[in-house]
This record gives structure tokens, sequence and C-alpha cells, in this order.
């Protein structure tokens, strides 16, 4: 992205909006609604904010927990993530961002960039887990 104008700010307040129209929703992002733009927003343990055109920087260490997503409701499956995680972006108006997160909120970080690369959380799962994932699901 880089117009930073009053329909990104719209956009920001409406994922903002829809995330907090669900229960137990900890971020979501622009692709989630259709929308191919590089934005997400987060709301975790009173942190809340959005990211325009986010770069992750991931540690070394990972730590495995269980994840669900608006793309598979009702399912929770652990998955390895990096334990912290550095944020850099923009923010709505064009204004440089960092956010550093750990544990579970490093976790929301890195699943939101996720879907703004296309990626939901079953992808970065081994084939064998995506397999009983995919046969857990409802049809």
């Amino acid at each position: 992205m880089t117009t930073f104008d009053r329909g990104l700010r719209d956009l920001v307040r409406s994922l903002q909006a829809t995330m907090r129209a669900g229960a137990h929703r900890a971020g979501l992002a622009a692709p989630q609604l259709g929308v191919p733009l590089r934005v997400f927003v987060y709301e975790l343990d009173g942190r809340s904010g959005h990211l325009v055109n986010p770069r992750l920087e991931r540690s070394e260490r990972k730590i495995v927990a269980d994840e669900a997503c608006l793309s598979a409701p009702g399912l929770w499956w652990p998955l390895e993530r990096s334990y912290m995680v550095t944020a850099r972006g923009r923010d709505m108006f064009g204004k440089p961002v960092t956010v550093r997160g750990l544990g579970t909120f490093a976790r929301v970080l890195q699943h939101e960039a996720d879907h703004l690369d296309g990626l939901l959380f079953i992808d970065r799962l081994p084939e064998d887990e995506r397999e009983r994932f995919l046969q857990s699901a409802p049809s």
C-alpha cells in the first residue's frame, strides 16, 4: 500500500468493527474480507492496533500452542510459531509503527501476517497433520 487516505482509514475501522463483533477474535486481515490489501488489525490483552505493509522479524525460539482461524470456525490445532516477533509497518496515516509481541500476541501477529501472504494456519501444518485437520473439519 502506498496511499494512506480516507479509504484506508475506513478499511481499518471496518476491520476493527468486524473483529470486535465476534467472540474470541484477536485479529483480522483485509484479505479475509475479500480486500486484497496488506492490512490487519489486532486486539489482545489490552493491546490493540493495526499494521499496514507489515514485515515480521521472528525469533529463533519456537513454541507450540493451539491456534484457530475464522476460515475454519470452531477448530483449534497445535502449531509451532516463533515465540517472539517484531513487526514493522505503517499506521493508517503512513507513520512508521513497530510492535513487539511475545507468546500469544506474537502468534496473532504471525497468523494475521500469513493471511496477507495468502496462507492459512493449516498451510503451516505438516502434511499428515493437515490431513487430520481436514478430516476433523465439519462438512
